[in-house]
């Protein structure tokens, strides 16, 4: 069975619809389409399609950055159509209609048609781990197991929800010191390469003995006028270099554990991890992922090497008999009052909730960390826009009044 790419108008009004849809042949799409009140007016199959993407749009570059909020919103849908009673089959038909990403689309259609074969949703949605973490997986095959997909879903949106809510308040934090550390590149550059050429070779034709500051702003600006090409080369290798050493493991643990030591930032980073480390394993424990399975994937989802062989250790530990407040107290990468709480957690049997109330307050605490570092950086790049250009300025103007002086 072929998967086609369609276009047609709803017989009932008159609308123009496109969609995808599965059927043995393009006689059989426009038997389907016409059962349900649409007339089919152009279809192309799948591989026909990628042909053709490279003189319109790279849908399949597209299809691997698919943004969280929508995967949320499908999820939320999805959740919504389930609790209705409505057959999986159907829901996810439901879905592809209208879905506006057409790479969610076309991984939907596929997820549908394994589940029609009779392949189970956590392992169709496995098949696309660009657009499903394994955390989505595990949370949908538990919650198969058990009876409860559409609390599952639920708690999954309110995941992606929350997830996706804190790192728009971090970029939406940062944006401006961002832009203003942007502008004042420009702006120094700017007068580094066109500006200040032309006001120092003044200085190089009267043959005077230049102050220190004016040597050196001649100095950096032949260097950056004229090797300029050296300069962004040497960046662009140093860059892949960096980069390249970084994903090797012993590179990466040893960048990541630097970067939870260095000043002011370092603690933001862990702040961002624990919180993270929280809600997601608050989330599987609650769908009814086993502890030892859902502590792998919590390892996953950190993003920081050092933090996750702290978990990796503690997982060899928990298999063992111990708690799992005990190990994570034992690397001191988990402040007391997390591992406090979790052992609380442990003990009353409400370690699902612990981890939220973990989780409510680091992502509280992360956004007024971001807020409190935003506010200091502000000034901060005022001050050192206005220091380089001043520098600049002085640079230039005193030899000229110095000059002037002795003319007269």
């Amino acid at each position: 069975m072929a998967v086609f790419e369609y276009r047609g108008i709803l017989t009932s009004t008159g609308k123009g619809v496109h969609g995808v849809r599965d059927a043995d042949n393009p006689k059989t799409l426009r038997a389907l389409l016409r059962k349900e009140g649409i007339l089919l007016t152009q279809a192309a199959e799948e591989q026909a399609a990628k042909a053709t993407a490279g003189r319109q749009l790279n849908l399949r570059f597209l299809s691997g950055r698919v943004p969280i909020a929508d995967i949320a919103l499908m999820t939320r849908q999805l959740s919504t159509l389930i609790g209705a009673k409505i057959p999986l089959f159907e829901s996810l038909s439901a879905l592809i209609e209208q879905v506006e990403k057409e790479g969610l689309r076309r991984a939907l259609t596929n997820i549908r048609d394994q589940v029609r074969e009779g392949t189970s949703f956590a392992t169709a949605l496995e098949t696309h781990p660009k657009l499903f973490s394994g955390m989505y997986v595990n949370m949908v095959r538990a919650g198969e197991a058990s009876g409860t997909l559409e609390g599952v879903l639920d708690r999954l949106t309110t995941f992606m929800e929350s997830q996706s809510q804190l790192q728009g308040k971090i970029m939406a934090a940062l944006a401006y010191p961002i832009l203003m550390m942007i502008i004042a590149a420009v702006l120094i550059s700017v007068l580094m390469v066109a500006v200040v050429p032309k006001v120092t070779a003044i200085f190089q034709s009267m043959n005077r003995a230049l102050p220190w500051y004016t040597s050196l702003l001649i100095a950096v600006s032949k260097a950056a006028a004229g090797y300029w090409w050296l300069i962004g080369s040497g960046v662009v290798i140093g860059i892949v270099l960096f980069r390249r050493w970084k994903s090797r493991p012993v590179g990466k643990l040893v960048w990541d554990t630097f970067v939870l030591r260095m000043p002011i930032f370092g603690k933001l980073f862990q702040m961002v991890a624990i919180a993270r480390f929280a809600r997601t394993l608050g989330t599987l424990l609650a769908a009814g992922v086993p502890l030892l399975q859902a502590m792998g994937i919590v390892r996953t989802v950190l993003g920081n090497a050092a933090l996750e062989k702290v978990v990796e250790q503690a997982t060899g530990s928990i298999r063992e008999g111990e708690s799992i407040a005990e190990p994570l107290k034992r690397s001191k990468r988990f402040p007391p009052m997390v591992t406090h709480m979790i052992a609380i957690g442990e003990k009353s049997g409400q370690l699902e909730e612990m981890l939220d109330s973990v989780a409510d307050a680091y992502d509280k605490a992360v956004e007024t960390r971001v807020q409190m570092l935003t506010s200091l950086l502000e000034p901060l790049i005022i001050v050192f826009m206005g220091g380089a250009v001043a520098f600049i300025a002085m640079s230039i103007l005193f030899p000229l009044i110095q000059m002037s002086e002795f003319v007269n």
